[in-house]
């Protein structure tokens, strides 16, 4: 018998622009915040759950949508210890930008962020649940799959066409330069003193300074970037323990703490669910 509180993943590598991730009791389950790289989309199926979203914090219930833009620093968590179950799916922002400038929503083929942060409105939310039961069906064939996402997340951003975020405000150049040197070096140590020779600001500053821009403090993104390298490697088939060493982290026993700190799942979980997918799908549906 399946745990209720082990989080399940579905991928599908003949659909590489989207992950759906599935959780049945929430209440074990909580997030530092953290981001991710891909568009993300959630469905709150049981129970309620506080969403804190780039300095804004919602209450959420069943029935409930929650959107998540790239690279906003985010985390949802159970209340009370209250049951609590959600499902997440994860859209590769390219591909949705493509998406939307296809259907005519982007004036350029360049992500545009989107405002709004939830959505109560049943009719959508039961869409949402047919993808999910589609995707994570074992008997449903890959075309079925294919245009039940394409058909819900095109009608979703036309829904959601006049509600564009306000730009995010570029980060001065030696900010930026901190970041992608942290990327960078993220395998290696570093120090807050080259960061500040690099950004030419004191420490309190640069920590202030890096934080109003990324929604992180240079170390708190350096070690969310890691995790996030983590993940795409994972996805690669690689091993756990070579994957913790090139992440940057000590040794793997640190990783899968961190790991699951950030994704409420632990590296095996996360690769596992990918394991188990190849094997599902190598009869070619």
């Amino acid at each position: 018998m399946k745990d209720p509180s082990k989080p399940v993943f579905w991928r599908d590598w003949r659909m590489p622009y989207v992950e759906l991730r599935k959780v049945v009791d929430g209440r074990q389950v909580c997030y530092a915040p953290h981001s991710h790289t891909q568009w993300s989309l959630g469905a709150i199926t049981e129970g309620q759950s506080t969403f804190l979203y780039r300095g804004g914090q919602f209450k959420v219930s069943a029935g409930n949508l929650v959107i998540v833009n790239p690279d906003w620093v985010h985390a949802c968590n159970p209340i009370d210890n209250q049951p609590w179950g959600y499902l997440m799916l994860y859209v590769d922002t390219d591909w949705l930008t493509n998406l939307r400038y296809e259907a005519g929503l982007l004036e350029t083929p360049c992500w545009e962020d989107i405002a709004t942060a939830t959505m109560p409105d049943h009719e959508w939310y039961a869409g949402y649940c047919r993808i999910a039961e589609c995707l994570l069906g074992p008997d449903r064939e890959l075309l079925e799959k294919q245009t039940a996402v394409v058909e819900y997340l095109t009608a979703l951003m036309h829904e959601l066409s006049g509600q564009a975020a306000e730009p995010r405000p570029k980060a001065p150049d030696n900010l930026q330069a901190v970041a992608d040197y942290l990327k960078a070096h993220a395998s290696e140590e570093v120090s807050l003193d080259t960061l500040c020779e690099r950004s030419g600001y004191s420490p309190g500053h640069l920590i202030r300074s890096f934080k109003h821009h990324f929604g992180f403090t240079p170390h708190a993104y350096l070690i969310n970037y890691r995790v996030q390298y983590g993940q795409r490697e994972l996805k690669r088939g690689k091993p756990i323990a070579e994957t913790a060493v090139n992440a940057g982290f000590s040794d793997q026993p640190h990783f899968q703490r961190t790991f699951k700190k950030l994704l409420a799942a632990t590296p095996k979980q996360y690769r596992q669910s990918l394991l188990n997918q190849q094997i599902d799908t190598a009869g070619g549906k």
